[in-house]
């Protein structure tokens, strides 16, 4: 299949990452603005966003920056509301096109191959077991919030799915799946982490950056379009 590794000839744990790759952009944000949108009263907590992007230029916290965001636009958003625009959210990535053909196309042929389907984001758990399950996903692992009773807190509960801490998620991966292989899809710089502790890895849809850094470690690229 173009665009995809040589597909194994027994079973490997098929590790996606979400954002640029198996979807065109990111996800967070129109998540937040979606919301937002539907309650535009909200928009007066914005407030803090200055303060917000200063702490992030300071110390380049993508994880504060992310509990932050959501704070500011979901802290205290009752469980139900947030379940309710959670559904119709990813309901829309579908409907709308925001897959890219040939990472679904890939995940399928993964599928056909009776691999384990692990999707692993930086994204937040308020949607990604939602996109997982979508998309037939044996496993979601990503950026876990924290709840106070039946209302949103927005703090991060887990470490930032992200760089770093996407590889020590792959070695406990490695220890649920034992002695299965990995094949790792990712799109980003920090993705690389982890796949290069995979057995196999793809960059797709890699900026420059990343794919000169894929090239000076042996990883594969190629574009999903």
């Amino acid at each position: 299949m173009s665009g995809s590794l040589e597909p194994p000839a027994r079973a490997w744990v098929a590790l996606f990452d979400l954002d640029g790759t198996l979807t065109w952009r990111d996800t967070l944000l129109p998540y937040l603005a979606g919301f937002l949108l539907r309650r535009p009263w909200r928009v007066l907590r914005l407030w803090a966003a200055p303060y917000a992007l200063y702490r992030y230029w300071r110390d380049r916290d993508r994880g504060e920056l992310k509990s932050r965001s959501i704070r500011m636009i979901m802290g205290g958003a009752e469980r139900a509301a947030v379940t309710a625009w959670t559904q119709r959210f990813v309901e829309t990535l579908k409907a709308h096109g925001k897959f890219r053909p040939l990472a679904l196309a890939v995940l399928d042929a993964h599928r056909a191959g009776s691999d384990h389907l692990v999707l692993m984001s930086a994204s937040p758990d308020l949607y990604v077991p939602e996109i997982g399950s979508l998309l037939g996903f044996e496993l979601t692992v990503c950026t876990e919030v924290s709840w106070q009773g039946e209302r949103l807190d927005g703090r991060l509960s887990s470490q930032n799915c992200r760089g770093e801490e996407k590889l020590h998620r792959l070695q406990w991966l490695r220890q649920k799946y034992r002695g299965v292989p990995v094949i790792a899809y990712g799109n980003s710089a920090s993705d690389l982490d982890h796949m290069r502790a995979a057995d196999r890895a793809l960059l797709v849809n890699g900026n420059m950056e990343a794919r000169r850094l894929a090239k000076k470690w042996g990883i594969e690229a190629s574009s999903w379009t």
